[in-house]
């Protein structure tokens, strides 16, 4: 499985991002799929996860309240909305694919993707 994260850039204090990730070469429809974020010097930290099918959703409390997850099955892809935007929310985000329904933790995925940027200016 090949995963492809954009969407990442540099935003103000309160803004919002929408990042993607796009994958391929596996069962997509059938992978539970996950975002961490990681800054250097600190552990990757679960942002959001959904199941294969897209009706269970979870979210890392750092988030919760201001993130989406959702999936689209047919063009094999997931996003994070992000909303409201903090600088405590810089750091390169990561899409992971496998584990199991509701995986917080980075050891429960199979397969990553290589991570996008974002930075919020204060």
């Amino acid at each position: 499985v090949q995963l492809q994260a954009c969407g990442g850039g540099l935003v103000q204090t309160g803004g919002s991002l929408k990042l993607s990730c796009a994958a391929s070469g596996g069962t997509f429809a059938s992978d539970h799929m996950g975002w961490f974020r990681q800054v250097p010097g600190k552990e990757r930290e679960f942002v959001a996860a959904i199941n294969w099918y897209g009706d269970r959703i979870y979210y890392g409390d750092s988030v919760k309240g201001r993130a989406t997850i959702s999936r689209d099955n047919a063009n094999t892809t997931i996003y994070l909305q992000m909303n409201r935007l903090k600088p405590e929310d810089t750091a390169v985000y990561h899409c992971a694919a496998g584990g199991f329904d509701g995986s917080s933790l980075t050891q429960q995925y199979d397969y990553w993707g290589q991570g996008t940027q974002v930075t919020v200016s204060s």
